[in-house]
């Protein structure tokens, strides 16, 4: 299973997984865009960032978010794999498993 996240480098930093970039996208939108107090933007920014996430174009409200705080947001459309002790080896298969690994090439 793979999932799409974002890291966004804030002090401190914080991290979205979600199923799918969709999701993702509304999540930052959510919890990230929507979070910053309208009073602390102009009018103009304000009504712009209002005006995107409403209309649910996640992006444009994301990267005008960025422009006003210059804080970066990697997004990763997928590449996180979920791990869990059901997709690894069994303990007494876990010795031969690694003999195939680079580690054990020579």
């Amino acid at each position: 299973m793979s999932f799409s996240y974002a890291v966004v480098h804030d002090d401190p930093p914080q991290v979205f997984v979600a199923e799918n970039m969709d999701v993702l996208h509304h999540v930052l939108a959510l919890r990230v865009v929507a979070q910053t107090p309208g009073m602390t933007l102009g009018a103009s920014l304000r009504d712009r960032l209002r005006k995107a996430v409403l209309q649910e174009r996640w992006g444009d409200a994301l990267s005008a978010w960025i422009d006003h705080t210059g804080i970066p947001v990697d997004v990763y459309p997928d590449g996180l794999e979920l791990w869990t002790a059901s997709r690894l080896a069994e303990p007494e298969l876990r010795p031969a498993e690694l003999e195939f690994t680079p580690l054990f090439r020579e």
